[in-house]
């Protein structure tokens, strides 16, 4: 149970009522019972209230919590924002007790910091070196000479390969898999993929089929500090320079980012996009879910890339670009609604009113 001064203050936000009532928990105004503090912080939630038995919530600023019957009240300008720190308050706690589970197989080069947890079934590889006070649930496994910082956690069944290079207070959802091997293959004679690049042409006429010969990733996986990766993202290894991601940056789940790729920092990659190999992403950047990228290309920092859009081109700093393929926002609106008008116009062409 927290108090709502005290809450108020660790969100730093204003309240009003009787701050020393206690809530038990946060829950949305339709479910909440009597302990419960209401996040009724959308205006569309405030008329939930008035069928719920709670004595507080948090409201929008200026919101009229006596009118609702409240005994307390926060007041939240940014939502969002108030959420995070909501959420981070009442976060349900991690079952991760210090030290290393005797089914746990730990190299015995392994480099172990201070306060570890390392779980259940956990596999540590020869010359890994784990930062102070790290977390490692159960079933993860981190590969040879690879470098976790401290205050990690791994959640269970993530995969972090061999010499990859991770910084402080990274985060990585269950089943993630940080350092395969690039998709990357040529082969033994020019196919149909060279053939279409060196003609420029639609077609591939006589392009022979033939074997795949790999091409092996030598490079790693580098991560800044505070980046977190969702689950069952994939991040591959570069082939001759380290595929990289930068400080602060955050990847949702179901995410592919190709061998070579760099990432900057503070950038958001939204679920399913998927990245091709030796792409460079600026800073800042926001990709919404089930965005394309092809390879060799370049993102400039502070673009938005509106969901389910395909980038097949350069795309200047600071652009908001969406569509496939990806062009800027205001000639995509424009397209859309000539096509839109384009019924209209074909009827009176054939009504002869052109």
């Amino acid at each position: 149970m927290i108090r709502i001064d005290a809450l108020a203050a660790a969100l730093g936000l204003d309240h009003a009522g009787d701050g020393a009532l206690a809530i038990d928990r946060p829950r949305h105004p339709a479910e909440a019972a009597a302990g419960d503090l209401a996040i009724a912080m959308d205006p569309a939630m405030v008329p939930l209230l008035e069928q719920a038995p709670v004595r507080a919530a948090i409201l929008p600023e200026g919101a009229d919590w006596q009118g609702l019957g409240l005994a307390a009240a926060i007041f939240a300008p940014r939502p969002r924002y108030a959420m995070a720190g909501l959420t981070a308050t009442f976060q349900h706690p991690l079952h991760a007790p210090e030290g290393v589970h005797p089914s746990a197989v730990v190299d015995p080069s392994a480099e172990i910091g201070e306060g570890v947890s390392i779980g259940p079934f956990v596999v540590i590889g020869p010359g890994a070196r784990i930062g102070a006070r790290a977390r490692i649930l159960s079933h993860a496994a981190i590969g040879a000479e690879a470098v976790l910082g401290d205050d990690a956690l791994i959640h269970a069944g993530v995969r972090i390969g061999a010499r990859a290079t991770i910084g402080h207070r990274f985060i990585c959802q269950p089943g993630a898999v940080i350092g395969g091997d690039g998709f990357s293959f040529v082969t033994l004679e020019p196919g149909a993929v060279e053939a279409a690049k060196a003609r420029g042409a639609s077609d591939v006429t006589g392009a022979a089929a033939t074997i795949h010969v790999r091409i092996h990733s030598l490079g790693a996986v580098r991560i800044g500090d505070d980046v977190e990766v969702g689950a069952n993202t994939t991040i591959d290894n570069g082939t001759l320079r380290d595929t990289s991601i930068g400080d602060g940056s955050k990847i949702d789940n179901q995410v592919q980012l190709g061998h070579n790729v760099v990432v900057g920092r503070h950038c958001l990659i939204c679920a399913q996009t998927g990245v091709a190999g030796s792409t460079e992403i600026g800073d800042r950047v926001v990709l919404g879910g089930q965005v394309g990228v092809a390879d060799h290309l370049s993102i400039g920092h502070d673009s938005l890339i509106a969901a389910g859009s395909g980038v097949g081109s350069r795309v200047p700093p600071r652009s908001v670009m969406m569509g496939v393929p990806a062009i800027k926002r205001d000639e995509f609106y424009r397209m859309t609604m000539a096509i839109r008008r384009l019924p209209r116009f074909m009827e009176k062409m054939r009504r002869g009113e052109g």
